[in-house]
């Protein structure tokens, strides 16, 4: 197959964007602008303030209000778009993922265009030509999951591919750790259609110089001609300077590529192709609306070995010998990531293998298009490095497992960096400057002086191999001190690293953080040129303006726009749940640092983004909008409003993803638990959070007259009555009553283990759902634990979990059933009982939200000894005492989101292969009814929505779907191809059961 049409890969969310009706008041300032801008596009226009906050940073140290976005639907609505802000003279900024480091993403006063929402697809893949064309925002994870059934990638690999798009790599002219293999952005960036400040669309590709395609177009009285014109010249009058100021690295994205944008092709024609000037332009020249770009082959396998050094600079000089033995990649690390690593509950593991004495690794990868042999290849460069060199120990990587886990150790420096507590913190301003690989250790030497003589530290760690090291001083940016500091620094850096012939930049681009030290690294004459250049494309100037060149009388500082300047202060409010150990509900808001990794699709995080693809449905949009909450950049009764409860904290279905998958642990459910609460201390609770956060009292009752209850559900209308009086989405089918309760059952039934002869005691939590609705989990939860000789008790004066009134914000209630039930386990485990938890939410109320609640030492005894059942029978390994019968039967296994964040899933597969079970653990993320969300009539729509990946994973995988949550198994219930609800894996065990 020559040519793989597009296909419809658009998800379905734009069906569920109605949930942001977007009808609110643009600022006053630019009201006229968005008028005009929603008048010529037929994509979303927003100029609201919270517009202007979600829109105001990325993930670099910047902030900037913009005058809002517009979310353009195809190349027409750019075109107008920048039309309209031409005549209002306003400037433009294009934007991807936002996952920025330099700040080229933001800038006052401008209208951002994202890129992201609508203008996503991929429009043909060319096997044969290993060509395909994208639109700007296409992901690049997405894009190589589609090319890599052919046997195809893109090549630049930033780490932020999972959400960084192509057209954001082709502004930034990205690359990642495989730069030593494939190099950057700009070697396969090959045709583009761009639109221009005016509003024209030109198609950038090889022409022929003096060509008749050449004179047609420089023959044209337009802007495209007299840009080929003026680029032409610019290069030609600079040939001696470019060859002499432009560094010889793999890796350069500072200043415009007058380098690379004449050349001679593989015919041996002179080639003028405008497309390599606009890869790491930074949208200052023009906006890309599509993207012919060419790909590389996929190797089949690769290889990891990781070598330990004592000493950092041995490390570092053993860079430029690791080259000449064809590496794929070459990174480094240095101790205090591991030192981070090891003190982070998240990364241990993957810390484990290395050495104590390790102050540096060097960690090298061959593929197998260069090696056919890894193990010999491996042998040479251990024997160079360890037999005949300074590294004292290797750590070999043969598995896709084993090697993923050293990749994630690496890629784990900066959450950890930016995880330090205090106001102190590792900031990206001078980061990745480049040096030749000979050069860097004497390179890092000198930084080291530099960083003594101002008095701060910093860790080493990334792209040794291309000469790139992410270098990040720790300075408190909230001082003046500090930002003088970062000055004084980045001057004294860029000395060092242009006398060692380097780039001030070879990975994250210009921005406002670099700026400014362009001339002094190009030049005057090149810097003037670079003037000129802008100015051909851009000749008011109004295309992300102070990014890689400015005019002279308006400098770019890095010092200005900061979002954490000297001025910055922020409320600490007092709190009903303990935030010590994350230094204060304002520091926990301030972890954010907008680096978007909450825009995946692959983790749990952020289900409802997934659902929308609208900024404010992210971790960090919701983490931008509390910080400018509590820190004055909104006005303080806004946090009060029916607009951020309903927008901000109530698209949250509390997953608890970004607890473990924000590379800073943002754990935004726990900030929407407390700032619901202070809500209600001042508005009151609404009549569904009532019954919601009571739902056990409701249960109860139910059951008590069960089974009339279940048939009063079914009469014409009552589902239409409950969503009139409590907002309840009449699509749903609501759990039904048994009327004998777990409890009930065990209390005429009694325990068939007794305690004096049990090896292991048990007190099972009845929960809600599985006591008043589903007692089967219970029943087989109770059968397989006395099986393995386990006595079980069931408390009759326990409370329920507090999971539930802690969801919706009422902390009150849910201390007081927390405080009764600690008391009542307590005494339990005294006796010498574990607990265990049939519904993965509640066992994780008590081993992390009961610590919130009640931060006492009772409290953290009772979280020490509650378990998950899965997690239960699978530590203390009491699968294998069971009188199991085989079964050849295949299950499709979908994990809770609660304990995917407190690293317990993998014990339910676990204990369902040791029964016998083939188990395919899904990547399924949430589920999205998550408890009360998906029942509530205004996100019935998006809770479908988010579910789509569940049923699209449970279809791929064809097994018996099994999952632990009474949410979960819910929402597969409600799939109109399912009729009956999964089982719990406790009910699969059971049925292996002789």
């Amino acid at each position: 197959m020559a040519v793989e049409k597009p296909r419809d890969d658009r998800s379905s969310y734009e069906a569920f964007r109605s949930v942001l009706e977007n009808d609110y008041d643009d600022v006053s300032e630019y009201a006229d602008l968005a008028n005009d801008l929603r008048s010529a596009v037929e994509g979303e226009v927003r100029f609201d303030e919270y517009a202007q906050v979600l829109y105001s940073s990325d993930g670099s140290i910047y902030q900037a209000r913009p005058a809002g976005a517009v979310l353009p639907r195809d190349a027409k609505d750019v075109r107008n778009a920048l039309r309209v802000a031409n005549e209002h003279e306003v400037p433009v900024i294009a934007r991807g993922a936002g996952s920025s480091l330099g700040g080229q993403a933001v800038g006052p006063g401008c209208v951002v265009l994202d890129m992201t929402t609508y203008m996503d697809e991929i429009l043909e893949v060319d096997v044969e030509r290993r060509r395909a064309r994208v639109q700007p925002g296409v992901v690049q994870d997405h894009f190589d999951d589609r090319v890599a059934q052919h046997g195809l990638q893109f090549a630049p690999d930033p780490a932020s591919s999972n959400r960084a798009t192509i057209g954001g790599g082709i502004g930034n002219n990205s690359t990642g750790a495989h730069s030593v293999r494939y190099g950057i952005t700009d070697a396969y960036t090959e045709e583009l259609k761009v639109v221009l400040a005016n509003g024209e669309l030109i198609h950038t590709r090889e022409i022929e110089l003096d060509s008749a395609e050449y004179e047609r177009i420089v023959a044209k009285d337009d802007r495209e001609a007299s840009i080929y014109e003026t680029v032409r010249s610019i290069v030609e009058e600079n040939e001696d300077e470019i060859k002499a100021r432009y560094p010889d690295l793999k890796r350069n994205v500072s200043g415009y590529n007058l380098n690379k944008v004449l050349y001679e092709n593989e015919a041996g024609q002179e080639i003028i192709n405008l497309s390599k000037l606009f890869v790491g332009a930074e949208s200052t020249l023009g906006v890309v609306v599509e993207a012919e770009i060419s790909l590389v082959t996929l190797p089949e396998e690769t290889a990891l070995v990781l070598y330990c050094f004592e000493d950092l600079i041995d490390a570092l000089k053993a860079v430029p010998e690791a080259l000449e033995f064809d590496p794929s990649a070459v990174e480094l690390m240095d101790d205090e990531v591991f030192r981070l690593a090891r003190e982070s509950e998240q990364f241990s593991r993957y810390e484990e293998p290395i050495p104590d004495e390790t102050n540096a690794a060097l960690m090298v990868e061959y593929d197998s298009e260069l090696h056919d042999d890894f193990t010999e290849a491996i042998e040479r460069t251990t024997t160079h490095f360890v037999d005949d060199g300074d590294a004292f120990d290797a750590i070999e990587a043969y598995s896709e497992d084993d090697q993923e886990d050293i990749w994630k150790l690496r890629k784990a420096a900066i959450p950890l960096l930016m995880g330090l507590e205090g106001d102190p913190k590792p900031y990206p301003f001078i980061e990745d400057a480049t040096v030749p690989p000979s050069e860097l250790a004497a390179y890092v030497e000198t930084f080291m002086e530099v960083l003594d003589d101002h008095e701060t530290s910093a860790a080493y760690f990334a792209h040794a191999g291309s000469g790139t090291l992410h270098i990040r001083p720790i300075l408190n940016l909230k001082e003046d001190d500090g930002i003088q500091t970062m000055q004084s620094i980045t001057e004294d850096v860029t000395d060092l690293v242009l006398a060692h012939e380097g780039s001030f930049s070879g990975e994250h681009g210009d921005g406002l953080a670099r700026t400014a030290f362009n001339p002094k690294m190009y030049g005057e004459d090149l810097w003037s040129a670079f003037q000129g250049v802008k100015s051909a494309f851009d000749p008011d100037w109004r295309m992300n303006p102070g990014k890689v060149v400015y005019t002279d009388d308006n400098p770019t500082d890095m010092r200005e726009s900061l979002r954490y300047g000297e001025g910055y202060s922020s409320i600490e409010p007092q709190t009903k749940l303990d935030f010590s150990d994350e230094g204060g509900f304002s520091h926990l808001v301030e972890l954010c640092n907008g680096c978007g990794t909450c825009r995946q699709t692959d983790d749990v995080m952020c289900p409802t983004y997934r659902g929308m693809k609208d900024e404010i449905a992210t971790t960090r949009g919701r983490a931008n909008m509390l910080r400018a909450a509590i820190s004055g950049d909104l006005p303080e009764e806004e946090l009060y409003s029916k607009r951020f409860q309903e927008e901000v904290l109530d698209l949250c279905v509390g997953c608890k993803g970004c607890k473990n998958d924000c590379p800073t642990g943002v754990d935004v459910a726990k900030l929407k638990a407390e700032t619901k609460y202070q809500y209600h201390e001042r508005e009151g609770i609404g009549l569904r959070e009532r019954l919601f956060g009571n739902i056990d009292t409701l249960s109860r009752l139910g059951s008590s007259v069960a089974p009339l209850t279940n048939v009063g559900q079914k009469i014409p209308g009552s589902r239409l009555v409950m969503e009139k009086v409590a907002g309840i989405a009449p699509e749903r089918e609501l759990p039904s009553f048994q009327r004998e309760t777990l409890q009930k059952w065990y209390a005429k039934r009694g325990s068939r283990v007794s305690a004096a002869e049990a090896d292991r005691k048990v007190v099972l939590f009845p929960d809600t759902y599985t006591n008043y609705s589903s007692p089967r989990a219970g029943k087989a939860t109770i059968a397989v634990l006395e099986s393995a000789g386990v006595h079980v008790d069931i408390p009759r004066d326990i409370a329920p979990s507090a999971r539930a009134a802690y969801s919706v914000g009422m902390l009150d209630a849910a201390e007081e059933r927390a405080r009764q039930n600690v008391d009542v386990f307590s005494a339990y485990i005294e006796e010498g009982y574990d607990i265990v938890a049939i519904e993965p939410s509640d066992a994780v109320a008590f081993q992390d939200e009961y610590l919130d609640l009640l931060p006492t030492a009772d409290a953290k005894t009772v979280a020490t000894h509650a378990y998950g059942i899965s997690e239960y029978l699978d530590t203390y390994r009491l699968v294998e005492q069971l009188p199991l019968e085989e079964t050849d039967e295949t299950l499709s296994y979908h994990g809770h989101c609660h304990q995917k964040a407190t690293g317990k899933d993998h014990h339910a597969v676990g204990v369902l292969r040791r029964a016998g079970y083939e188990v395919d653990p899904i990547e399924s993320s949430c589920c999205g009814m998550a408890g009360s969300f998906g029942y509530e009539a205004e996100h019935y729509d998006l809770s479908k929505a988010i579910g789509e990946r569940l049923y699209e994973k449970l279809d791929e995988s064809g097994g018996t779907p099994v999952a632990p949550g009474a949410s979960c198994r819910s929402q597969i219930r409600d799939r109109e191809t399912r009729a009956e609800t999964p089982p719990h894996p406790i009910e699969k065990v059971h049925e292996r059961l002789s």
